[in-house]
């Protein structure tokens, strides 16, 4: 029996009146990959993974998680999937043990003191646990906000920029976690990210969005070839400034 895939987008809009955030985008990610949604400021990244996790309704099209219509029956699904990202703030005054407890039961966590006992020791979390949240530095909020993604052990993992601000080093642990809990777990991770170099490194196929549309959708090493670039960041800068369009043009 061949299993759905991790997330299948088909034909997706969404429409506010300020204009179109996303413009009719199909793609299905396969389980066990890891997949970058690139994009400049206002390519859509976000809000398809906001429609992806259910907070926003999409105006048409249809998004299915795991097999499940979103839209009609995210309740079936949403504790096989997390989310994470370094601009969503936990409650600042609860320690970061209470912060766990609170995500653990919401996500309808078994055992979820053991569980908040394994991440700790798993991400390093043990000298912290009782401090207020609002009182960790940048790198021990990214670690705690990568616990609280990991708490439900997740089949879908959906991250917007997850090591934003991070110094190198800081970076680097979370990228070789994110690692080793994929091919743990098999896991399926959506990426969304600015971070080229993390993105070459984690993902093996790569979207590009710009202006709510997907321009290109393929492997890291094939769109490296089809633009005659080095790295993704040059890749990136041609599709962003309409420089890829220009060389097709030329042909």
């Amino acid at each position: 029996m061949t299993l759905p895939p991790a997330i299948a987008v088909d034909r997706l809009v969404k429409v506010y009146r300020t204009g179109t955030a996303v413009g009719g985008i199909t793609f299905a990610l396969p389980r066990g990959s890891v997949t970058g949604l690139l994009g400049g400021n206002g390519a859509g990244k976000t809000t398809t993974i906001a429609m992806i996790m259910g907070l926003v309704t999409p105006t048409s099209g249809s998004v299915s998680v795991l097999g499940t219509d979103m839209a009609r029956e995210r309740h079936r699904v949403l504790h096989r999937m997390n989310f994470e990202s370094p601009y969503v703030d936990m409650p600042m005054r609860l320690t970061v043990r209470q912060n766990l407890r609170v995500f653990g039961r919401l996500y309808g966590v078994i055992g979820v003191d053991e569980r908040i006992a394994e991440l700790a020791h798993d991400l390093d979390l043990a000298d912290f646990l009782d401090r207020q949240t609002g009182k960790l530095s940048a790198g021990q909020k990214t670690r705690v906000s990568l616990a609280k993604a990991l708490l439900n052990r997740p089949e879908v993992l959906l991250l917007d920029e997850p090591t934003a601000s991070l110094d190198p080093d800081t970076a680097d642990w979370v990228r070789t976690h994110l690692e080793t809990y994929r091919a743990r777990r098999n896991a399926s991770i959506l990426l969304a990210s600015h971070n080229m170099r993390e993105v070459e490194r984690l993902c093996d196929r790569v979207i590009m969005m710009k202006r709510g549309e997907i321009v290109d959708d393929d492997t890291p090493d094939k769109l490296l070839a089809r633009y005659g670039r080095e790295t993704l960041e040059d890749v990136f800068l041609d599709i962003a400034r309409g420089r890829g369009e220009a060389r097709e043009a030329a042909q």
